[in-house]
C-alpha cells in the first residue's frame, strides 16, 4: 500500500492533478459554509461586470456570479462522483462476473455489454433527458450512470480474464477456496488499479456529459451548477452584450476539474503499468548520474 503510494506522488503530474481535485473538493464541501449566501438572491444590476463587491460580476438577473461557481462546484461534483460510483459498481461486478465464471455468464454479459457499447452515447443521453423533461441533477447522474459502464466493464473483463489464468488462482481453486473469497482477496486487489482509472475517467466524462445537457436545456434551470449556468449566459446573450465573465467562469471551471483529474490519470497510468513505473525509475537513475558526472566535473576543473 505504502509502495503504491510512493509510486503515485514520484508522478509530480498526478501529485498536480491531486492538488487540484483536493482544491476543488474543499471548495464544495466548506466554499457554501463560508459564503453564506443564496445564488439565486439579487445583489447587484444586471451584467455588472468584476468589481470589489461582485469578484466574478453578476448575472443577466444580478445574481452573484461568484456565489454560483461556489454552489455550483458542489452540484458538479457530486453528480460526477455519484454517477461514478454506480458507472464503477456495475462495470466491476459484471466485469469481474463475466471474466472469473465465464461460460454462459460470460456470454450473457458480453451480449449487454456490447449492446450498451454500440449505442451512441450522447444521442441515447439526449433522447431519455428529453423525455423525462427538465430533469435535477441527481436524475441526470442516475442516467449517466446506468447507460455508461459497458466500457469499464469490458476492460475489468479483460483484466480478470488475465488473472484468471495465473497460478496462483488455479492452486488456491484446486485446494478448493470458495468463490467469494477468490474475487475479494485474490482478484480485485489486482484490479483496484483498473477500477481507480475507470472511477476517475467516469467522473470526467460525467461532469462534462452534465454541463453538455444542461447547457442544452434539459437539465433544472433553477438548480445552480456549471452548466445551468451556462445555459443561463447563453438565454441571456452574454458574450453578445460583453458579459464575458458569465461564460468564461464557469467554462474555466469545467476545464480545471478536467484538468486535474487527467493528470491525476497519470499515476494511476503508472501504477498499472509495470513499463511505465520502470521507465520513471530509469528515468530517475540517468537524472542522478548525470548530476553525479557534473559534480565530479566541477572538482576536476582548477
Amino acid at each position: 500500500m505504502f509502495e503504491t503510494l510512493k509510486v503515485f506522488l514520484r508522478n509530480k503530474k498526478a501529485l498536480i492533478g491531486l492538488i487540484i481535485v483536493l482544491f476543488y473538493v474543499a471548495v464544495a464541501i466548506f466554499g457554501p459554509m463560508l459564503l453564506n449566501l443564496d445564488p439565486m438572491q439579487r445583489v447587484g444590476r444586471p451584467h455588472q461586470p468584476p468589481n470589489p463587491e461582485e469578484w466574478l460580476g453578476t448575472t443577466r438577473m444580478g445574481r452573484d456570479v461568484f456565489a454560483q461557481l461556489i454552489y455550483g462546484t458542489r452540484t458538479s461534483l457530486a453528480v460526477g462522483f455519484f454517477a461514478g460510483i454506480i458507472i464503477v459498481l456495475i462495470g466491476t461486478v459484471l466485469g469481474i462476473a463475466a471474466g472469473y465464471f465465464g461460460g454462459w455468464i460470460d456470454e450473457v454479459i458480453s451480449f449487454f455489454t456490447n449492446v450498451v457499447l454500440v449505442i451512441p452515447q450522447l444521442p441515447l443521453l439526449l433522447v431519455i433527458a428529453a423525455f423525462m423533461g427538465q430533469t435535477n441533477p441527481a436524475v441526470i447522474a442516475i442516467i449517466i450512470g446506468m447507460t455508461s459502464w459497458a466500457w469499464g466493464a469490458r476492460v475489468t473483463r479483460s483484466q480478470t480474464l488475465t488473472l484468471r489464468n495465473r497460478e496462483y488462482i488455479l492452486a488456491s481453486e484446486l485446494i478448493g477456496e470458495r468463490p467469494t473469497r477468490m474475487i475479494f482477496v485474490e482478484l480485485l486487489p489486482n484490479l483496484l488499479s483498473i477500477i481507480g482509472f475507470n472511477f476517475i475517467g467516469s467522473v470526467t466524462y460525467t461532469i462534462i456529459t452534465q454541463a453538455t445537457l444542461e447547457f442544452l436545456g434539459l437539465g433544472n434551470p433553477m438548480s445552480v451548477s456549471w452548466g445551468t449556468m451556462l445555459y443561463h449566459a447563453q438565454n441571456a446573450s452574454a458574450i453578445t452584450v460583453g458579459a464575458w465573465w458569465e461564460v468564461l467562469v464557469p467554462a474555466l471551471a469545467v476545464a480545471g476539474i478536467g484538468v486535474g483529474l487527467s493528470l491525476l490519470n497519470f499515476g494511476v497510468d503508472e501504477i498499472s503499468n509495470p513499463r511505465l513505473r520502470t521507465l520513471g525509475t530509469v528515468a530517475a537513475a540517468i537524472k542522478a548520474q548525470k548530476k553525479i558526472d557534473q559534480q565530479r566535473l566541477a572538482e576536476v576543473k582548477p
